[in-house]
């Protein structure tokens, strides 16, 4: 027979370890299946804009000392809408909460001579902390820095995907001479002709993900095509990477169906996500729109249950639905292993002289 206090004892053992068990349960949610449901209404001051220049996407990371650091693209007016591919640069503002309002503070990678591969532009910021460094992943590309009102494909074909690293989300940031991807040396390979737009996880079993945009040369010069995107591993976050020549987030048939990949690794999910530019409705049936994505092993991508992440609209919190023209390059901050806020790169028209923006949008945390 058990004592009266051996009972209390067996008791209080059994509700603790029960409690254990909850808790254990708890760290591992539902995936997420509708991403739209997430969004939250912005606040006017939620946006980034500089007078004299167009800004595009933004990427943000938290600092050891709290501030949120974005990196984002700019460059003048003056050198047309069309200027991200001859003339852009990545520049750096803080805030010290993830809706903003940041305010520039530098210029993180500016030009460095037509003579290097990313030399003339550099563009599309995509920013993650491993361990205790920061890393910075990027479009650069150089040519005969020439504006133009159409686009210049000396420029365009020359895009390579780079990497800086810094101990510092303030830098100095370190930058290789070699691209971090190159395109294939194969004619006939998917990103034989350019590559751009990189997106980087880090996966369930400690290595780095890479999803990319490429052109093939399939098609006549100087815009080849099709458009596809792809995927590579990396043992560390400064590569080398190994190649994997198969397309993702894509319909046969279809020469451009998504642009602007951006990918993470959920651990309470146990599911990799991401959210893509649907170029005409392909996924999600609904227009020009953000897309959402799942994935098991980061290699086989399909559409979520419910595609739609977003469309081209802004919920501000006095209730007004603002549409725009462009809502695209979505960057998603995740803290505390969740997504926590939506930065996408807008547009007020779509003309050439139309003021471009950053919205900063929160995101309700998933139970």
């Amino acid at each position: 027979m058990y004592s009266k206090f051996s009972m209390k004892s067996i008791i209080l053992i059994s509700l603790v370890v029960l409690m254990g068990c909850n808790v254990a349960k708890k760290k591992r949610t539902e995936p997420i299946v509708d991403f739209s449901k997430l969004i939250q209404p912005v606040s006017r001051f939620s946006v980034l804009a500089e007078d004299g220049y167009y800004v595009w996407g933004g990427s943000v990371v938290k600092g050891d000392d709290g501030l949120y650091n974005m990196y984002y693209s700019r460059w003048k007016r003056e050198f047309y809408f069309t200027g991200w591919v001859t003339h852009s640069e990545i520049a750096h503002a803080t805030a010290a909460n993830p809706e903003g309002p940041f305010k520039f503070k530098d210029v993180a990678l500016p030009a460095r001579g037509a003579g290097y591969w990313d030399g003339l532009t550099t563009h599309n910021p995509t920013v993650n902390k491993f361990d205790k460094k920061y890393y910075l992943y990027y479009m650069g590309t150089t040519g005969d820095g020439q504006a133009m009102q159409k686009l210049n494909f000396t420029h365009r074909n020359k895009q390579r995907i780079g990497v800086a690293w810094a101990d510092n989300p303030n830098g100095p940031w370190h930058r290789s001479d070699r691209p971090f991807v190159d395109v294939s040396a194969d004619e006939n390979a998917y990103d034989a002709l350019m590559v751009s737009n990189p997106s980087v996880t880090k996966m369930r079993d400690g290595k780095y993900l890479v999803v990319y945009k490429a052109v093939a040369k399939h098609k006549p010069l100087p815009s080849g095509g099709p458009v596809s995107h792809l995927t590579a591993i990396a043992d560390s976050p400064l590569g080398p990477i190994k190649k994997y020549n198969k397309r993702i987030f894509y319909k046969e048939g279809e020469d451009f169906p998504a642009e602007d990949p951006f990918v993470w690794y959920q651990e309470s999910d146990d599911m990799y996500y991401g959210i893509v530019k649907d170029m005409k409705g392909t996924f999600t049936g609904q227009g020009v729109s953000l897309a959402f994505f799942e994935s098991k092993d980061g290699f086989d991508w399909k559409p979520a249950e419910k595609p739609l992440a977003s469309k081209r609209e802004i919920l501000w919190e006095d209730g007004t639905v603002e549409k725009v023209p462009r809502l695209e390059r979505a960057q998603v901050l995740i803290e505390d292993g969740m997504p926590i806020m939506l930065y996408c790169a807008s547009k007020k028209g779509d003309s050439f002289t139309s003021e471009s923006f950053n919205v900063h949008i929160p995101l309700r945390v998933k139970e």
